[in-house]
């Protein structure tokens, strides 16, 4: 992973508007109808009828969809008592991993007050507000008392994630690590180091799963707790031991389960080579572990690791948990989060990591063979099955042992509701970025005297997505640079027009004029091409000087097109090539196309069109589902750009039944599942959601794109080229940094496919 600075940080929460979460309105309010509805005189029915039946909060307002993430900021994670206000960019962060993960909304609060009497009557006295909470950061013995009492006296769900959510995910990881080792978790010998509010949290349920009490030693910085050492709290005398052990070392011998939770450095090889065969050792100290997985891994061969770090396997992550535990207890009106609740999540998400890994998740990590075993015990966090798999179990055993308000009835109906949360909030670049990091790709940025597209190359060598390199004069390309504060490490620069690039463009105009002599490219044409940047990158691809390109245009997209399918070619068995662009909204994400490049289709335009969109949607993990857009409806006009329209879906139908698409039908009619097979039950992708759009024309598909950007329905990513024989994309020369990443990122993948 990336190395994090100071700077990069500070400018994430500070660019734009400050912090990491906004509130968004779900209800028109363009009217002064819509306004007398949202407030006076409108929302006294509503206030009404929840006075009459509290339950009716859950219908009326977005209570059953609110979460608190409330902390007082004395046990920030890795850096100890901060304080409320200087916790509140993680509290933040918690409520932001609730909406990506889990389409839950959540209010960050932090409370300035450390007495635990006044933090439980505050949280108590704001819980209305809330469908549940989620106490974070607040230390032990503290914590325990503040939970506690909050979930005796409040009939929400209510859970400190610091203990709880460690609990679930690392138990999760053990009954697959003990599975693995071929152990049974009554016999073994459980060696735990910490007892703060994760490590008895984490040893509680791990005794609810099966583990034996008595063979449970658990250490603090003093040594392993014992019975006979004064000044125990409640919370380490139901561990204390008699057995005569006095340091980690002593209670490491034949130990099965290592748990730390504790400190850097603490266990060392010399301790795991003694412990018995077949260990495990979960060394979940933050943001350094009690030994490196490296130390761990090389001190015997059959041990299993694992870590709270992303950069080595079986990360024990809460975000596994947390979001889908809430969402399910939220969703079936739980009033607590009980043993049973989160003894269903341990079992869901151990399930789920033995289950055949889908592609999606392969691409996110950049890998093509995870399977259960010593190196995955756990789902990654970015699978997107977790919400699918955690959320229902919850909510069935909050059902099953009776606390369930508002128990699911109809489960598959349930499961489509939460398919529907699963839109992308950037899950896809996320994945794509990873899945590039694997396989770092030469790629060309043509256009190196702009900010953005410098700001871009850094970043994306900083992060390492891919081997950036810039064309343009250096030692422009370095006031730049120095003028915008970027460090240029890991940026190649090269200078189309620099002498020593000489014999580079004769090599360049060669080969592009044999391969286009009948095409009227003669040697002197091809070489006075080489001295243009977007000529030159180009043909850096084209030659195997670098894998993909990115080529800047200051006007129609259409004027460049010409240029790259004259240099790259057009794939095989297709007369067209074209662009696309994604569309995240809220209701999920949206394909489109052909955006920038074919400005009059015709039939078979559309056709090749549709082929690729197919191709292309399925290399963003995506089914796709396309309908042909037009001003018509199956026929209901006969002039020519509806008929061109029915006629490329004719020609698909016949030549490519796989394709699943239909048309010609306007696009309320696309969008609308319900209304199109009402009205239509005939059509051929009837009960399925369409995610494909294909306009009749450029005009349509561009102006529908920039429409939607510029209203801020949702974020726009392309335009993507689809149907060239190698990776190269242009875009917009005024396009932002972020834009350019994306593009340069998907590109980079492509090429390492291409490459694989």
């Amino acid at each position: 992973m990336a190395k994090v600075t100071k700077e990069m940080a500070l400018e994430y929460h500070e660019e734009g508007k400050p912090g990491k979460i906004e509130i968004v309105p779900t209800k028109p309010y363009s009217s002064q109808r819509d306004l007398a509805l949202a407030y006076s005189p409108g929302v006294a029915f509503p206030c009404l009828e929840i006075e009459k039946d509290p339950e009716d909060a859950y219908r009326y307002t977005n209570k059953g969809n609110l979460v608190g993430v409330i902390s007082n900021g004395t046990a920030v994670l890795g850096l100890g008592d901060i304080g409320a206000l200087a916790g509140k960019p993680v509290m933040e962060g918690k409520a932001l991993l609730f909406k990506i993960f889990a389409g839950l909304d959540a209010f960050d609060i932090e409370i300035n007050e450390k007495d635990p009497d006044k933090v439980i009557e505050i949280v108590k006295a704001i819980s209305p507000t809330f469908g549940g909470i989620n106490l974070e950061d607040i230390k032990a013995p503290e914590c325990f008392t503040i939970e506690k009492r909050l979930k005796e006296e409040c009939e929400i769900p209510i859970m400190h994630d610091d203990q709880h959510g460690t609990a679930i995910i690392s138990g999760a990881g053990l009954l697959n690590a003990l599975l693995i080792q071929g152990k049974k978790i009554k016999d073994i010998k459980l060696v735990v180091n910490g007892a703060g509010a994760a490590a008895i949290s984490c040893t509680k349920l791990y005794v609810a799963l099966g583990v034996d009490p008595e063979n449970v030693v658990m250490c603090d910085s003093k040594g392993v707790i014992r019975s006979d050492r004064e000044g125990l709290t409640g919370e380490k005398k139901k561990f204390a031991t008699k057995r005569d052990l006095h340091t980690l070392s002593e209670a490491m011998v034949d130990a099965d389960v290592f748990l730390g939770l504790s400190v850097k450095g603490v266990l060392t090889p010399e301790m795991i080579k003694t412990m018995a065969p077949k260990p495990i050792v979960f060394a979940l100290a933050n943001p350094d572990p009690e030994i490196t997985y490296e130390e761990a891994i090389d001190s015997r061969p059959d041990v299993i690791v694992a870590t709270g770090r992303s950069d080595y396997p079986n990360q024990i992550n809460n975000v596994i948990g947390f979001p889908y535990i809430f969402r399910g207890a939220l969703d079936c009106g739980a009033t607590g989060i009980n043993e049973e609740m989160k003894i269903a999540a341990v079992h869901a998400i151990a399930d789920l990591a033995r289950l055949p890994v889908p592609a999606v998740v392969d691409e996110a990590y950049g890998r093509n063979n995870i399977k259960f075993g010593r190196d995955y015990i756990l789902p990654k966090p970015l699978d997107p099955r977790l919400l699918l798999s955690v959320a229902p179990a919850v909510a069935e055993a909050a059902d099953k042992s009776g606390i369930a308000k508002r128990p699911i009835k109809n489960w598959d109906e349930y499961q489509n509701k939460l398919r529907s949360l699963m839109g992308d909030d950037g899950k896809m670049m996320r994945r794509l970025a990873d899945l590039a990091r694997e396989d770092k790709r030469r790629v060309v940025i043509c256009e190196g005297n702009t900010d953005n597209m410098l700001r871009a190359a850094v970043r994306l060598a900083h992060d390492g997505v891919c081997r950036p390199v810039v064309l343009g004069n250096e030692e422009m390309i370095e006031k730049r640079a120095n003028r915008l504060g970027l460090d240029l490490a890991g940026i190649e620069i090269v200078n189309p027009r620099h002498d020593r690039e000489e014999v580079t463009r004769h090599r360049y105009a060669s080969i592009l004029a044999t391969k286009k002599g009948r095409q009227g490219y003669t040697y002197a044409l091809a070489l006075e091409k080489m001295y243009d940047r977007s000529y030159f990158g180009m043909m850096m691809v084209e030659a195997g000087d670098a894998d993909s390109c990115l080529v800047a245009t200051y006007s129609a997209g259409e004027s460049i097109a010409g240029d790259m399918a004259d240099i790259i070619g057009i794939q095989d068995g297709f007369n067209h090539f074209a662009t696309m662009h994604i569309l995240n909204t809220r209701k999920g994400t949206y394909f489109i196309a052909d955006t920038a490049v074919n400005p009059d289709a015709d039939t078979s335009a559309l056709v090749d069109i549709a082929r690729l969109c197919d191709q292309s949607v399925r290399f963003f993990a995506q089914e796709p589902v396309m309908a042909m857009l037009s001003y018509s409806n199956f026929g209901s006009s006969k002039k020519k750009e509806a008929t061109m329209v029915a006629d490329a879906v004719k020609i698909l139908h016949e030549k490519y039944p796989e394709i699943k698409v239909d048309g010609e039908m306007q696009v309320d009619f696309a969008l609308n599942t319900r209304r199109r097979d009402e009205r239509y039950p005939f059509n051929s992708i009837k009960g399925k959601e369409v995610n494909t759009l294909i306009f009749p024309n450029l005009t349509a598909a561009n102006v529908t794109g920039k429409l939607m950007l510029s209203m801020g329905i949702g974020s726009i990513i392309g335009p993507i080229q689809i149907g060239l024989k190698k990776p190269v994309y242009f875009v917009n020369g005024n396009a932002s940094e972020s834009e350019i990443y994306d593009i340069v990122t998907i590109s980079a993948v492509e090429a390492s496919l291409k490459h694989k």
